[in-house]
């Protein structure tokens, strides 16, 4: 059943928190619960890595920003929120270690107007893994 939204409906309070939190990261602690879980998107089925907490979280948020030399950008198309859920659509940019552009929707959970969750969703995870692996050294020959 779906229940029809008046064409001109005011923004919901949750769609101006994410869109804070996407034009700026360092803004994320003003609107995350102390013990938000970040459900990162280099997730396996068999290791899903799982961050706990806000420091945590800053600390993988943070990571991303250094790995790609300060150049992350997150392009965002499209934010929807209810009262208990938020959906982000964009494109995830950089240009080091070498240039890319990747779709993602980012999911976020929200509880007493606080995010509490966030499942980060790359198109190509592998891909994104992959540009952020650090190249290994060759063998030395014996």
């Amino acid at each position: 059943m779906t229940t029809p939204h008046p064409a001109h409906a005011p923004e919901h309070p949750h769609v101006a928190i994410l869109r804070a939190i996407y034009a700026d990261l360092s803004r994320f602690p003003e609107y995350a619960a102390d013990d938000i879980v970040l459900h990162r998107a280099d997730r396996r089925a068999e290791d899903p890595p799982v961050c706990r907490g806000i420091d945590a979280v800053l600390a993988h948020e943070q990571a991303l920003v250094r790995l790609t030399a300060h150049t992350l950008t997150m392009d965002v198309s499209h934010i929807a929120a209810t009262d208990h859920f938020g959906a982000v659509l964009g494109v995830l940019r950089a240009t080091h270690p070498r240039p890319f552009a990747m779709p993602f929707c980012g999911l976020w959970r929200f509880a007493d107007g606080r995010v509490v969750e966030h499942w980060e969703n790359a198109y190509d995870p592998a891909a994104l893994q992959d540009l952020f692996a650090r190249p290994t050294p060759p063998k030395a020959s014996a």
